[in-house]
């Protein structure tokens, strides 16, 4: 069986009873030994591959807890967006890119108004005169916010006459024709009409993101996937082709499903699960539909969106009946009433169903009063947060809802003294893939608007190792698979990255622009970067 020894290592092991080490041996797919150079000479052979690591850092292999992997994938081969800073930039990459594409739909973008030069929601004004052929419809960077043309309203049948589905909003001016803009649900109106993509570009979709993913030193991924991306990842793995472990979160409404075949939390092997369901509470905070108790100070009469699922009672129907079914339950919640909503609903289900293991997930969890947190560690709840979303909000969070609310950010100093499981990923494509920009945000919590040198919130920072094992050994937990990664140590799998530079020990600053130089998935290098 092939063995490997990397030696000569500063190795950060995310283990608590054996913290650093110098060595690791890996067997196949697995590790063998970990522990001092001295000692690992007695495990290597002639036949045994020796990497010397120089005294460069070595880290369990990186685990993302919030992707949107395949869409991802479409997004790195089309259009980008975020990197336009004003209005006259984003029209430019717009109508560059719709040029080279005219009469297909146009759509992805991620672009990001909080960012420009003039903060203001665009219009479909902006956008009609050089797309009245092509069908137009492109998203805020978190997905909450859809800008279509008038062709997408038009082919979507969206008129002064469209009422708001429930929650959804059409934005309309004052003569009360849309605007264009369209929120949460009412984004399904134009999706509806867009033609799928084919089986072939799902696959080289998700070969895009996989890529992306070796270069950042990322193993493991937990993913939203909807059916088409179920059937790409199942495509992949037969094809040998998945270089890295797919943990899903399959549409709650599809439940049913799972229960009917007999399917329980973590099914699967150890490069594709399922088992576990994401659902939404509220919408984003950049929208201004995340579910506050108190109004937004930018928009005094709004409270922000509850989802239909929490209006109609779907999601508590729901939710009890998968967790009693043994399924996991992953739900999205940004504002503080929407996470105060879910413990209410997990503290329910906790006394109407038997007693599990069921690891429940808020996922983003961005704003919680104070005294939810104590909740959430007595519940054991999981948060599942995205640390570079705060290098982007911070500039203008306080705007939105007020310096108060600010104070209840992103907390993840507090949710750690509380005792809460917390762990790390991106969002991606609403941010890069990148886990050196998330450890950064949670260690700096610098902003990009350069305004906050000692951190946004900065009472609120966690250290690097702190911040290293929300992307392991927590993330790892949040899947039930501490016991087989997460950690470097005998027995797991052998998933694990080298860095350029120890993040442990430099300027804080820096830990942004570290690169990765070598990705190990199963015993086997999958990415080595030698420049």
């Amino acid at each position: 069986m092939n063995k490997k020894a990397f030696i000569n290592g500063i190795i950060f092991t995310a283990n608590n009873n054996q913290p650093y080490a110098e060595a690791v041996i890996t067997e196949g797919k697995n590790i063998l030994f970990t522990g001092g150079n001295k000692e690992s000479k007695a495990l290597i052979d002639e036949y045994t591959e020796v990497f010397d690591l120089n005294e460069r850092l070595m880290l369990p292999g990186l685990i993302d807890n919030h992707t949107h992997f395949i869409y991802g994938g479409f997004y790195l081969k089309g259009l980008n967006l975020h990197p336009a800073k004003s209005v006259g930039e984003f029209i430019s990459i717009l109508k560059t890119y719709i040029e080279k594409n005219r009469g297909n739909w146009v759509t992805g973008g991620n672009w990001n108004h909080e960012s420009w030069d003039v903060n203001l929601l665009p219009s479909k004004e902006l956008i009609d005169n050089f797309s009245t052929d092509t069908p137009v419809f492109i998203n805020r960077i978190d997905g909450h916010i859809g800008l279509a043309n008038s062709l997408a309203l038009k082919l979507a049948g969206i008129t002064r006459d469209s009422e708001n589905p429930s929650g959804g909003i059409i934005d309309k001016d004052s003569s009360g024709q849309p605007t264009g803009i369209l929120k949460d649900s009412a984004i399904t109106l134009v999706n509806s009409v867009i033609p799928p993509a084919t089986e072939q570009e799902y696959y080289e979709a998700g070969l895009a993101s996989l890529e992306e993913a070796k270069r950042f030193g990322i193993t493991s991924i937990h993913d939203i996937t909807l059916k088409n991306d179920l059937i790409t990842y199942q495509q992949l793995l037969q094809n040998e082709k998945l270089s890295c472990r797919i943990y899903t979160r399959l549409p709650i409404q599809d439940y049913a499903n799972l229960v009917n075949a007999g399917i329980k939390y973590n099914f699967g092997n150890d490069k594709l699960k399922i088992g576990s369901l994401k659902a939404f509470s509220d919408g984003s905070l950049g929208a201004n539909t995340a579910w506050f108790f108190d109004s937004y100070n930018d928009s005094p009469d709004n409270y922000g969106l509850p989802m239909e699922i929490v209006l109609n009672g779907d999601l508590e129907r729901w939710a009890l009946d998968a967790d009693r079914n043994n399924l996991q339950l992953s739900i999205h919640a940004i504002g503080d009433k929407a996470n105060s909503y879910l413990l209410d609903l997990l503290e329910d289900i906790t006394e109407r169903n038997d007693n599990w293991d069921r690891r429940f997930r808020i996922e983003h969890a961005q704003h919680v009063r104070q005294h939810d947190l104590k909740r959430i560690s007595n519940l054991r709840a999981i948060v599942s947060a995205q640390p570079y979303h705060l290098h982007d909000d911070g500039n203008w969070a306080e705007k939105k809802i007020g310096y108060h609310r600010v104070q209840e950010s992103f907390s993840f100093r507090s949710m750690l003294n509380s005792g809460i499981k917390l762990c790390f990923g991106s969002d991606f494509p609403v941010v890069s893939l990148n886990p050196m920009l998330g450890i950064y945000s949670a260690v700096t919590r610098r902003t990009s608007d350069r305004k906050n040198h000692d951190g946004w919130v900065s009472n609120e920072k966690i250290s690097v190792e702190e911040a290293i094992k929300c992307y392991t050994i927590n993330n790892a937990y949040a899947s039930f698979e501490e016991g087989i990664k997460g950690s470097i140590e005998p027995g797991k799998l052998a998933d694990m990255v080298v860095l350029d530079e120890n993040i442990l020990s430099i300027d804080h600053e820096k830990i942004k622009d570290v690169k990765v130089k070598m990705t190990i998935l199963d015993g086997e290098i999958i990415y080595s970067n030698n420049v």
